[in-house]
């Protein structure tokens, strides 16, 4: 085998910057507007304005990032433990690599958690 041939089998190398630039441009290319439901955990509030938590179920945990000109237009102030529902987008924090949704909107899941709050 040439040595050219070796060089067009050869995969590229990437950085660790590229790697997550194009793991976030896959992800955020790849998905709309998305909803999901589940717990919060690890709320922060961070003196920025921001929320940073972690949306779980019983089998899996997704971070979440919702920053300050969203949280303006919440209805709710969420606490640890809260179920909620969120709409929002998936991405990438590339400085990390750490998978996230960027949250839109935030609100109580479903009538029977209202329900129990009235009771």
């Amino acid at each position: 085998m040439k040595s050219s041939d070796l060089a067009a089998d050869r995969t590229p190398i990437l950085t660790v910057s590229e790697l997550n630039q194009q793991a976030r441009d896959c992800l955020e290319n790849n998905f709309g507007r998305i909803e999901v439901e589940g717990e919060i955990s690890d709320l922060l509030k961070h003196r920025s304005g921001h929320w940073y938590f972690t949306l779980k179920d019983d089998n899996a945990q997704v971070r979440c990032a919702m920053f300050a000109n969203r949280i303006r237009l919440a209805q709710i102030q969420p606490v640890d433990g809260q179920q909620v529902l969120i709409k929002g987008r998936v991405s990438l924090y590339e400085g990390r690599g750490d998978f996230q949704i960027i949250v839109d909107q935030i609100e109580h899941a479903g009538e029977g958690l209202l329900r129990q709050a009235f009771d």
